[in-house]
C-alpha cells in the first residue's frame, strides 16, 4: 500500500531547468548585465510590482512585456519568451510525473505564473497534460505562498495535506504547506526526482545533469 497518494510538483526549477540558466545567456545577448533579469523582477520595486501583478493575474503577460522592457531598455516583443528560451523540461522529472500517475498517484501542478499569451511555458516545455490537476496563481487570483492556494489544491485533488508530497525550489514556499501535513522536498537540482520516487516507493529515477543551476 501507497505511503501517499498526492504528488504535487512546482513548474521551474522543478519540472523545468532553472530559469537563471536561461535568463543569463538572454541577458548576454541583449548585451545586459547577467544579472539583470533578476534585478529586474526581484530588486526593483517597479519591477517587482509588475511581477507580482503578472503572478496573480492581474496583468496580462503582453502588457507586462511592454512594462518590464520599458524598464530593462530592451523591445517588448514576447520578452518573457525571449527570457525563457532555453527553459526546458527536466527528464527525470517527467519520468517522475508520469511514475506516479500510472501507480494511481494523483499529480498536480502549483505555479505560480508567468502567463501564457504570447508565450506558454507549460506549452513550450510540453508539461501540462502530465497533471491531474493544475493550479496556476494567474488563473486562482493567489499565489504561493498564499496558504489559501495549497488549500485549494489539495481540495481539487480530493486529498488532505497528510496524503500528499510537495517539490519546491524555492524554500519560502516549503513552509505553508507543512502546516497543512504536505511532506515537503527542497529541489536542489539532481538527485530530487530520485528522493521523491523513494519517498513514493516507486522504482528509481536516474538523475542527470539537467536539473542542475
Amino acid at each position: 500500500m501507497l505511503s501517499y497518494r498526492g504528488l504535487i510538483l512546482d513548474f521551474a526549477g522543478v519540472m523545468t531547468t532553472p530559469i537563471g540558466q536561461s535568463s543569463r545567456a538572454w541577458c548576454a545577448s541583449e548585451g545586459l548585465p547577467a544579472d539583470a533579469w533578476r534585478r529586474t523582477l526581484e530588486d526593483d520595486p517597479v519591477g517587482r510590482s509588475l511581477y507580482v501583478e503578472l503572478e496573480l493575474g492581474r496583468m496580462p503577460q503582453a502588457e507586462w512585456n511592454r512594462a518590464t522592457a520599458a524598464l530593462m531598455g530592451v523591445s517588448a516583443e514576447n520578452l518573457m519568451g525571449r527570457a525563457h528560451g532555453g527553459v526546458r523540461a527536466v527528464a527525470e522529472m517527467v519520468e517522475l510525473a508520469e511514475r506516479a500517475r500510472a501507480a494511481g498517484i494523483v499529480v498536480a501542478l502549483l505555479s505560480n505564473s508567468y502567463g501564457v499569451d504570447p508565450y506558454n511555458p507549460y506549452a513550450a516545455t510540453g508539461v501540462w497534460d502530465l497533471f491531474d490537476v493544475r493550479v496556476i496563481s494567474g488563473m486562482e487570483g493567489i499565489a504561493k505562498p498564499d496558504p489559501v492556494i495549497y488549500r485549494r489544491t489539495l481540495q481539487r485533488m480530493g486529498l488532505t495535506g497528510a496524503d500528499c508530497v510537495f517539490v519546491d525550489d524555492h524554500r519560502p514556499n516549503l513552509a505553508p504547506a507543512e502546516t497543512l501535513g504536505i511532506t515537503t522536498v527542497f529541489a536542489d537540482g539532481p538527485g530530487t526526482a530520485a528522493r521523491v520516487a523513494r519517498l513514493l516507493d516507486l522504482d528509481p529515477v536516474e538523475s542527470s545533469a539537467a536539473a542542475c543551476s
